[in-house]
């Protein structure tokens, strides 16, 4: 009976819907467009290029900069393997200039640093 349960739970979550339709189904695409508006706000910017899927790897990429982990990043997308999840993921240049000057810093430090600690390699 348990596993009955938990089945069903678990099949409730994977179809749970952020936002729904007026009668709790499935939004379609072209309700959301005509509904947001999108292709007049995207236009009046000058993004008429801009997706709306687009915006999934922004927000992805934003969460990912500000140190959510990959792990919730695939949780937050859905995503059943985290290669998927890294497609997503856009850093900026300076952010990878930013990683590599931190490690250049890390691997100038004096060997003994003042807490005491040692760099040790890692196989």
């Amino acid at each position: 009976m348990k596993d009955a349960e938990a089945a069903t739970r678990v099949k409730a979550y994977r179809n749970a819907r952020l936002f729904v339709g007026p009668r709790g189904g499935r939004i379609q695409i072209t309700v959301l467009r005509r509904a947001t508006h999108w292709d007049e706000v995207v236009a009046a910017l000058g993004y008429e290029h801009l997706r709306r899927h687009s915006l999934r790897h922004t927000g992805l990429t934003w969460s990912a900069d500000v140190g959510v982990s990959s792990h919730l990043l695939q949780k937050i997308a859905g995503h059943a393997d985290p290669r998927v999840t890294q497609l997503y993921l856009h850093p900026n240049t300076a952010a990878l200039q930013q990683a590599g000057n931190l490690l250049s810093l890390h691997l100038a430090a004096p060997q003994r640093p003042p807490n005491g600690h040692h760099l040790r390699l890692i196989k």
